[in-house]
Parts: structure tokens; C-alpha cells; sequence
């Protein structure tokens, strides 16, 4: 495991072992039902079966695992969660925070692997980084805590910036996410003297109504939330349309055609979730196992993207960034 990646908030102190090691039957293999808060195909699967592997679990082997897709649908969320909690399955793995919520409102008891979410101590998903206090542990992105960054990567890019939009979830959709993704943007863009043009939709319905909203807010770049990246070619013929440099959280959409992006690597992230599965099977508290963060985030830029908008990173900037896509 490439742990140098992450703060590991992992610390001394014996483990307290949870029921899930002492009930476990002999010849059964564990259950481990993941919740992706995407439609298929998603990379979080072979990911995470990368994760799995490198532990020593095969499938039907020492392990059973069932991939199941909300849709983006907080209904559809609620439904499998529940399904999953009257499978008795050992562990729920959840992607993305309306997954997690989901499987929290369905069970206290079964553990729960954040896989990963947005602002866990925000929105009450555990107690703390380094105690979780309750049946939810796993992995943060951090994705509530860059909007700082990212402005200054675009101001870099764009030297005449004075306005970004942020495309986000309504309540509905994310739990609330998007809100606060907002929020975090919104904080940034005072700091920085930088107008922003949030705009809240229930999902891909609403893209073209939210692109000309932000387009006639003057919005020279849009931000979008990772919960609309599986809609990523939409999203760009909406940005090239509107003249809008798109950033997302992840590198699908800018290999598309979008500008940059700025995250944790999700690929990564979705691997180490198996980290998590493994120690709660061998007995791990999810209560006692802490919570992990990224401790590097990586750049991506797309340059033939740059260049149709007429944008000429300076060297410096270049030598900053992990990828370049020519």
C-alpha cells in the first residue's frame, strides 16, 4: 500500500475487536455488498477488486462481493441499502456520501466503509477523524477543503478571472454535499475578490437551464461536482457551447476535453477502500478505526483544451502539474 499518499491517522493502542469476527460462521464466506452512488460502468470496481487482490481475497473464494448502482437516485440508495441490511450482509462499502447516508439511515450495526465521502465531519457521518465513534469509518477526499486551491490553479490559468460558477447537487440528490462544496467555493471566491454563480441541480435535466444561468452570470469557468462526472461529454459540448472552462474533481472528464482538474486520486482512494474491509473482517472496531486522508492532490491539464481557449501556462505552472494531456 502506497501510504506515504496519506495522513494516517492510524494510531498505537490494541484494537478493540467488533461482533462481525466472533459471529462469523465457519465455511461462510464474508458479504460485502458496495453501494455506488453512480450508473455503470464506473472505474470504482476494478479499483477496488485491485485493493482486494493485493490482500489476498478472490472472489467466491474467500470473499463474496455485489456491485449495486443508485443512478444518482437518493430513493434507489435508500431501497438497496435496505436490501442489503435484510441480506445481513458483513460489510457495506458506500461511494460517495448519498451512499453513505443511505446505509447509515438502514443500519447502526453493520460496519461501513466510506469509499470515499465528502466532508464526513461536516455532515455528522462520524464523530471525529481519529475516532469515529460508531459503525462508519473509511476515507475522506477532502473535496469541502480546496476550493481555495482550485481557484488559485484557475486564476493561474485564466489571469483575468473575476468570475466561476459551481455546478452541485441539490440537497436531494447528494444529502447536502453540494451545499457545502458551494459553500467552501463561495468562501474562497471573497478571500480572493472572485465573483461565483452557484447553481443547485437535481440532476442532468437541469444542465442546459444551469449553464446558461451560469453563462449569463458572466462565468468564465465552471466547477463540477464529482457526482456529475459519469455525465462528463454532456457537461463539455455544455461548456464549449457556453465559451465555460470546465474543472472537475477528477481526470475523466479532462481527458474528454475539459480544462483541469484538482483532486485525490480517486483511483487510489477506491484501492485503499479493501484496506478497510480487510481489517474490519479480521476483527477491526469501526468505532476505533480511524478515519484517512489524502496528503496530496494531483493536478491534471488538458493542453490542446488550453490552447482552443487561448491560454498560455507559464512554465512554472507547467512544472506544477502531474499530468499533461496534449
Amino acid at each position: 500500500m502506497r501510504r506515504r499518499e496519506f495522513i494516517s491517522l492510524l494510531g498505537g493502542g490494541v484494537a478493540v475487536a467488533w461482533p462481525f469476527a466472533a459471529s462469523a460462521q465457519p465455511g461462510k464466506l464474508p458479504s460485502i455488498r458496495v453501494l455506488v452512488s453512480a450508473s455503470p460502468p464506473h472505474p470504482f470496481a476494478e479499483a477496488f477488486w485491485r485493493g482486494l487482490h493485493a490482500l489476498g481475497y478472490s472472489e467466491g473464494q474467500n470473499i463474496k462481493v455485489e456491485f449495486r448502482y443508485t443512478d444518482l437516485r437518493s430513493d434507489r440508495s435508500e431501497e438497496l441499502a435496505e436490501e442489503f441490511v435484510r441480506l445481513g450482509v458483513d460489510i457495506i462499502v458506500a461511494h460517495f456520501t448519498p451512499a453513505v447516508k443511505a446505509a447509515m439511515k438502514a443500519t447502526r450495526t453493520i460496519p461501513i466503509v466510506m469509499a470515499p465521502a465528502g466532508a464526513p465531519l461536516e455532515q455528522g457521518l462520524v464523530d471525529s477523524l481519529a475516532r469515529p465513534n460508531g459503525n462508519v469509518t473509511g476515507l475522506s477526499a477532502m473535496e469541502t477543503e480546496l476550493g481555495g486551491k482550485r481557484l488559485q490553479l484557475l486564476r493561474e490559468l485564466i489571469p483575468n478571472l473575476v468570475c466561476v460558477a459551481v455546478l452541485a447537487g441539490e440537497p436531494a440528490v447528494d444529502g447536502g454535499f453540494g451545499e457545502l462544496l458551494a459553500k467552501d467555493f463561495r468562501g474562497a471566491a471573497t478571500k480572493a475578490a472572485i465573483q461565483l454563480a452557484a447553481v443547485l441541480v437535481d440532476g442532468p435535466g437541469e444542465f442546459e437551464t444551469a449553464f446558461a444561468t451560469m453563462s449569463g452570470a458572466g462565468a468564465q469557468a465552471v466547477f463540477i461536482q464529482g457526482l456529475f462526472e459519469p455525465y462528463g461529454e454532456a457537461l463539455i459540448e455544455l461548456a464549449t457551447k457556453h465559451r465555460l472552462a470546465l474543472m472537475s474533481g477528477g481526470r475523466e472528464p479532462i481527458a474528454a476535453g475539459g480544462l483541469v482538474s484538482m483532486s485525490a486520486n480517486y483511483s487510489f482512494l477506491y484501492e485503499r477502500a479493501a484496506f478497510y474491509v480487510d481489517k474490519l473482517l479480521r476483527g477491526a472496531n469501526p468505532s476505533q478505526l480511524p478515519v484517512e486522508q489524502p496528503a496530496k492532490f494531483q493536478v491534471v491539464l488538458n493542453m490542446k483544451t488550453a490552447r482552443a481557449f487561448g491560454l498560455t501556462p507559464s512554465p512554472t505552472l507547467l512544472a506544477q502539474i502531474d499530468e499533461i494531456i496534449e
